[in-house]
């Protein structure tokens, strides 16, 4: 029904001058009433001033009182409700404060929990790139034995097949030489 208003609102400063100005009004019109009170006093004890301008004064008097006691009324009904709405907004303001606190707190947990998380997996990232860390050092003494090994075995593979070739051609140069000699 109201709106959002800050404490420097306009409308609040222009119902609060309202308020004020209602009272005024009302203390005016007390005294309207008492001055009427003394009037009908003399009027009870037989003196006629209705036609005097002194009783003219007094209904205008009476007539202004009874406009400000309206108007009185008008002003006290908006302040009613302006009140009534800023209670209820304090109140949701409350339970809006109420449940912000809450879910700050369990966002607060939340967040050490998945810390607790954190912590726990850049342990064992830690522990990961150790392994790998060893795993790539042995793999590269691996590849360096079975380097070094890969040149012996060529190096001894061509030995041999030196040798086994040499072989081959004093076989030949035998079975020639027997040929020869055996015919």
């Amino acid at each position: 029904f109201w709106p959002k208003l800050p404490r420097d609102s306009p409308l609040l400063r222009w119902l609060s001058s309202r308020v004020f100005i209602a009272a005024m009004k009302l203390r005016t019109a007390v005294f309207a009433v008492a001055t009427v009170a003394v009037v009908f006093t003399f009027s009870a004890q037989g003196l006629a001033i209705q036609d005097s301008p002194v009783g003219k004064a007094l209904q205008l008097i009476s007539d202004l009182q009874a406009k400000i006691i309206k108007e009185g009324e008008g002003a006290q009904k908006v302040y009613a409700e302006f009140t009534e709405w800023c209670e209820e907004r304090s109140r949701n303001v409350g339970f809006e404060i109420k449940t912000g606190e809450s879910q700050v707190a369990e966002l607060k947990a939340l967040i050490a929990e998945e810390e607790a998380i954190i912590s726990s997996l850049a342990g064992k990232v830690e522990d990961l790139a150790g392994e790998i860390a060893t795993d790539e050092a042995d793999l590269k003494a691996a590849t360096e034995i079975r380097s070094s090994e890969a040149a012996s075995f060529a190096a001894e593979e061509k030995e041999l097949v030196e040798v086994i070739d040499t072989l081959r051609r004093a076989i030949g140069v035998l079975e020639r030489e027997m040929k020869k000699g055996g015919a």
